[in-house]
């Protein structure tokens, strides 16, 4: 495993009981909590506080901690800036004006972005959980049982391995060009603005052809050993019932929330 496999990897090793589950019954398991999660109605918060419970347990159970999840939901508030124009632009009674652009927000459309960010929130926060606990090798694997395409697996999993190719391609580029730089104290090293962007550009480039060229070989290498479109694996284990029913009763939570508050 490459440096950038072991840093982005580096919680699967972990020894608990979600890491070691097997992949077959947490990936449906998280695709279909994910789909409950999302059909949450606007201003539920009931059932939002509810769905909530399973990824605190998970954190717990994972051991890697509430903190540790939190933080890696924050990949998903950029796309919050794509809903918050709705607060805006729905109708209803107006709760605040912007002093400047006169912008009114309804409460309607401030419902509709809470909604739309507490369950985006928790939905990433489960996939979190899953890809923190499980390797990536034995999600595509769980994904093929499942009969998804082998053409998108292998997609998928070429774009993750390739991301390891080209990071190792720049840092030997970024170090390559350590070794040949020199720095006198007290006196600012490198040129303009502009020769600094030429410079970087150059080194795109390059390491866009080194990457061509380095894909190209491994490529070749695993051919001559054997790829024939998916990755081969000799032991095929069965899914554990207990594992299978623990996987079902977190579907059956997500969905009796569901019905249960919108019943209520």
């Amino acid at each position: 495993m490459t440096a950038f496999a072991a840093v982005v990897e580096r919680y699967a090793a972990r020894e608990s009981v979600l890491h070691r589950a097997d992949a077959r019954a947490k990936v449906p398991a998280v695709f279909l909590t994910v789909l409950a999660v999302t059909s949450t109605r606007e201003g539920d918060w009931l059932a939002l506080a509810l769905l909530v419970i399973p990824v605190v347990v998970g954190a717990y159970a994972s051991k890697l901690g509430p903190w540790f999840v939190l933080r890696r939901t924050f990949l998903a508030l950029p796309f919050v800036l794509a809903v918050l124009p709705l607060a805006f632009t729905r109708p209803g009674e107006t709760v605040l004006t912007l002093p400047v652009v006169g912008w009114t927000a309804s409460d309607d459309g401030l419902t509709a972005v809470a909604t739309i960010l507490a369950r985006s929130w928790i939905a990433v926060a489960i996939t979190a959980l899953l890809v923190s606990t499980t390797t990536v090798v034995e999600i595509l694997r769980a994904l093929r049982t499942f009969r998804v395409p082998r053409l998108l697996v292998a997609t998928i999993f070429f774009a993750y391995r390739y991301f390891f190719v080209i990071g190792e391609e720049a840092v030997r580029m970024l170090r390559a060009r350590d070794s040949r730089s020199a720095s006198i104290p007290g006196h600012r090293a490198g040129g303009t603005l502009r020769w600094r962007a030429r410079v970087a550009g150059y080194m795109v480039g390059s390491l866009f052809v080194r990457s061509l060229d380095r894909s190209e070989r491994v490529y070749a290498a695993m051919q001559a050993r054997g790829y024939a479109g998916e990755p081969q694996f000799l032991d095929h284990a069965p899914l554990p019932v207990r594992q299978g029913v623990g996987a079902a009763l977190v579907v059956a939570y997500a969905v009796a929330v569901q019905v249960g508050t919108r019943l209520a």
